[in-house]
Order: structure tokens, then sequence, then C-alpha cells
């Protein structure tokens, strides 16, 4: 753990309000950031991300070091959002479908949109475990081991779950090519 966090975490567990804040405006853009990879939505994200803070708040003296603090803040956000998922998938899926019949979605205006729109649309269609991996370890550039802990599986399995996300992923190219 970094020194500025290892402080900040010791202080805020003891109860000191400006090191929690101070932890919190050091690691928000993170906490929303993973928040919204994982649910496709800034709302949903806010929504996560204050749950977050507030689950850090009562958890932060749980914090035990062993891993990077940003790991373990990782994992946080990474099970809220799979709690999330979990309670909001079939409204989700719902409200989906009806914007799409609603026409309340746009279409991509540009390349760089496209291209984005694209791989956001390959991550989604993975399978949980592995969007979850490519989530952490691209999106959020963990390493291997960082996003076994949070997913309680062997690196190897990690390795492999990025493996296999790429094939998915990539372009099939056509015979004779």
């Amino acid at each position: 753990m970094e020194d500025d966090d290892r402080d900040l975490v010791r202080a805020a567990a003891a109860g000191d309000r400006d090191a929690f804040a101070a932890l919190l405006r050091g690691h928000y853009d993170r906490i929303h950031g993973l928040a919204w990879q994982m649910t496709g939505s800034r709302a949903d994200a806010d929504d996560i991300a204050q749950d977050v803070c507030c689950i850090l708040a009562e958890r932060l003296g749980d914090f035990r070091g062993e891993a990077k603090f940003t790991t373990w803040l990782c994992s946080i956000v990474f099970n809220a959002c799979r709690d999330f998922r979990r309670k909001h998938s079939a409204f989700a899926r719902f409200a989906g479908k009806l914007s799409v019949m609603a026409g309340l979605t746009r279409g991509p205006d540009g390349r760089d949109l496209y291209d984005s729109f694209w791989i956001e649309s390959a991550v989604a269609r993975l399978k949980p475990d592995l969007r979850d991996t490519v989530i952490l370890v691209a999106g959020q550039q963990l390493t291997h081991g960082e996003a076994a802990q949070i997913l309680g599986i062997a690196e190897a399995t990690v390795s492999w779950r990025m493996h296999e996300a790429r094939r998915q992923i990539a372009p099939k190219s056509a015979p004779g090519d």
C-alpha cells in the first residue's frame, strides 16, 4: 500500500473525518469508473459509488493491509456491482428492450464512437465470468494476481479467462485469409 493511503486509512479508521474525505477524494474516480464499466450506466454507477462510500465507512477498520488498498477497494466495488446486477438484471433487460423499441438509443456517430461501442458491445456479450475478468484487468488495469484476489480464483484462471475473452472478441477471419 502506498504510504499516503496507509496513513489515510489508519487515520480514517480511527475516526478522522478529514482523512476519510481525503481517501474518498483520492479514490472516488476509480470507484465510480469501475462501477460504470461493470454496469454500463452512469446513473447506476452514481448509486453504486454512493453505496460503496457508505460501505467503505463501515468496513475501513476491516482492512488489514495484506493487499494493496486499491485492490481491496476494487473488491468492494466489484461485489457491490455484482449485488446490484443481481437485483436489477430483469429490470435492466426490460428497460433496454423498451428503449430500443421506443427509439431512445442512438447509433454511433464517428469511428471512435463506433469502435468504443463495438468493444463495449463485444465485452457485454461475454459470459459474466469472462466479462468481469476483462473489466478488472483491461478496464481497471489490475494485475492478474489482483483480479484473482477480487474474483476469488487462481491467477492462472484469470490468465485463461483473458485469453478466452480475446479469442471470443477477436474478429473472425474469412476462409483463406
